[in-house]
């Protein structure tokens, strides 16, 4: 279980009730004994210092839930926007290190307008946000950049912007989407699994714990000791062996990402629990955004899908079943499947270096 709990299983936190009990009623139990653990502010590292990322930006834009960053080269040109996962973890998922960065890898792959949506971590006011708030910020940001844009979702960003594009279709140019959770129906993961069997009142539980919000500090605690090295180097792809200077440099910068976690809206937790992992309203067509119900059988955008082969957090599958949702026609669907895991998508060097740049070059051949 250490496995699923830690750096092989980042987000396992978004569903840790199911992981500490094996029926309701010993989850009952010991959700009771961890609401009196974790009233003391218990869990996470509160040393942790928000990471920075590699790659020097500025930010362009400060709305309630997130921030724009801006790692642009050129005035001129497509604007493509990173939308990295809300789901504890920080934008510099994306920028993680030298030779570890998705943002150094895109500007160097010849992406010279690039940004990247950072969002925020949720203070007491904001527990009421939900996927919608998330979707309005995002066209925010999409407005004041200039589009249409190229759009690129990791993660739980992944499915954020395929809802986007399915909302306002005429403001996104093309769609790459990586290790995203779409079409839960079409292979269970061990995270679709944890959901489905989980009782909803768990995570009511969990957000009523928080005062209306997912406290990242409380249940970071319960991912466990999953940060080893033989974890660490998987992640990265890297190199360097365990134990040498470089490998360490690379621990310590990977750590201290992991350790300092957001908090979450308890609104748009829940929703994301229903509606994506419980209903798969997305897949399903029954996912209402923004006051309009998404049909991606219409949606025609070209998309690019990247998927991890030893992804245990996303099965490939939900995301490759993509291309037999939306209406694009077949010449303008690529994907790749990538010898990685979930963070190796995103972080891997191996991956980054082979897969990312042949993405950039897909979306540059339209300009």
């Amino acid at each position: 279980m250490d496995r699923y709990l830690g750096g092989q299983f980042p987000y396992a936190a978004f569903f840790w009730p199911a992981l500490v009990a094996a029926s309701a009623a010993e989850a009952s139990s010991a959700m009771a004994a961890s609401f009196l653990e974790l009233s003391g502010e218990t869990g996470g590292d509160s040393d942790a210092k928000e990471p920075r990322g590699a790659t020097p930006g500025r930010i362009a834009l400060e709305l309630h839930a997130v921030r724009l960053r801006d790692f642009s080269t050129a005035d001129s040109g497509v604007p493509v926007l990173l939308c990295p996962p809300l789901a504890l973890h920080g934008a510099a998922i994306a920028d993680l290190a030298t030779g570890h960065s998705l943002v150094a890898a895109l500007r160097g792959a010849g992406i010279e307008r690039l940004l990247m949506a950072d969002w925020r971590s949720a203070g007491a006011d904001m527990g009421f946000l939900g996927i919608d708030e998330y979707l309005a910020e995002l066209n925010v940001i999409v407005d004041c950049i200039g589009g249409p844009v190229d759009l690129i979702g990791l993660c739980q960003g992944g499915w954020l912007s395929l809802l986007y594009a399915g909302r306002f279709p005429a403001k996104v140019r093309r769609l790459v989407m990586a290790g995203a959770p779409v079409d839960i129906a079409a292979r269970p993961s061990r995270l679709s699994e944890i959901a489905g069997a989980t009782p909803l009142m768990m995570f009511q539980g969990l957000v009523h714990l928080g005062n209306g919000r997912v406290i990242g500090r409380s249940v970071a605690r319960f991912w466990g000791n999953g940060t080893g090295a033989s974890d660490i180097s998987e992640a990265l792809q890297t190199l360097a062996p365990i134990g040498s200077p470089e490998f360490s440099r690379l621990e310590a910068i990977f750590k201290n990402w992991n350790s300092w976690v957001l908090d979450l809206p308890g609104k748009y937790y829940l929703e994301v629990i229903e509606k994506l992992y419980r209903r798969n309203e997305l897949a399903g067509g029954n996912f209402v955004a923004l006051g309009q119900k998404i049909d991606l059988s219409r949606l025609q955008l070209p998309i690019y899908l990247l998927a991890g082969s030893a992804d245990d957090v996303v099965a490939p599958e939900q995301l490759l079943a993509v291309e037999h949702l939306v209406a694009t026609p077949a010449e303008h669907l690529r994907h790749d499947i990538a010898p990685s895991n979930h963070l190796g998508l995103f972080m891997g060097r191996q991956t980054l270096e082979e897969y990312w740049p042949k993405i950039a070059r897909w979306m540059k051949s339209a300009e």
